[in-house]
């Protein structure tokens, strides 16, 4: 599939809003797809997705959790078990690190529960500002905005940033959304991600946001000058070959060692 460029430009402000606004009445009950009962279930759970998906992990944790069901438990635990319980998810050998180090701080560090604060949430192994960001919307309810992969290109697509890290669309974005509903975009601009907004080819048909999303012509151009590629055998501007507007996703790590 072709590179889809993204907008160089931010949408107005007015347009800003009526796209957020769009999102939040298309999406109104979206929730994380991560399964958890309590925040140490979701703290490891977003620790081991790490490029793996939420339904890969959905799968893992069951087993992980039956066995070591609390912090004091999996922070006991030897390493090369947990490997074992964990190995689907991949980069399995350091999330197991991390999350029996991280368990190990909780139990020794805050007496086996997960703190709100965070500080001491990114003082953990394996967790970064896109997990504290989780951990503290999610499972504490309080105003955090987490930018994932999805979360990045949704927000480029839309034209609501031009930040290059995940950290400038984040201030980019709470900028424009009342403090008190950070929690809730993330989940706005990821499930639209997953559902409509994909990464290779995005649905624009089905849109409910097309018919002021900056992208939409840039999608057609770009899919276009595909097809027209196909058809010549020649490498046109916009395609593959272009290197003008190459849009570029957040910089990840090939390896788990980095924080998220």
């Amino acid at each position: 599939m072709p590179i889809i460029p993204f907008p160089k430009k931010k949408v107005a402000r007015a347009i800003a809003d009526e796209e957020l606004a769009i999102l939040e009445r298309t999406y109104p009950a979206a929730v994380t797809a991560l399964t958890f009962s309590n925040p140490f279930q979701l703290l490891i759970a977003v620790i081991l997705s790490a490029q793996c998906t939420d339904a890969r992990v959905n799968l893992t944790t069951p087993s992980l959790f039956a066995r070591y069901p609390d912090a004091r438990a999996l922070g006991a635990a030897d390493v090369s078990d947990v490997e074992k319980i964990v190995k689907s998810c991949g980069f399995y050998r350091m999330k197991a690190k991390n999350i029996v180090a991280a368990a190990r701080d909780l139990a020794e560090k805050h007496g086996g529960e997960v703190p709100r604060d965070r500080e001491s949430l990114e003082a953990l192994a394996g967790v970064g500002r896109k997990t504290a960001n989780v951990v503290i919307s999610v499972a504490f309810e309080e105003a955090a905005f987490a930018v994932d992969t999805h979360v990045f290109r949704v927000a480029h697509r839309l034209g609501l940033t031009l930040g290059t890290t995940p950290r400038q669309v984040e201030t980019d974005v709470t900028a424009l959304v009342p403090r008190e509903k950070w929690r809730h975009a993330h989940h706005w601009l990821i499930l639209h991600g997953r559902e409509i907004c994909k990464a290779p080819r995005p649905l624009c048909g089905r849109c409910p946001v097309a018919g002021i999303c900056p992208s939409v012509p840039i999608v057609a151009r770009t899919l276009a000058a595909k097809t027209k590629t196909k058809a010549t055998g020649r490498s046109v501007p916009g395609g593959r070959g272009a290197k003008a507007e190459v849009a570029r996703p957040p910089a990840r790590s090939t390896s788990a060692k980095k924080k998220r």
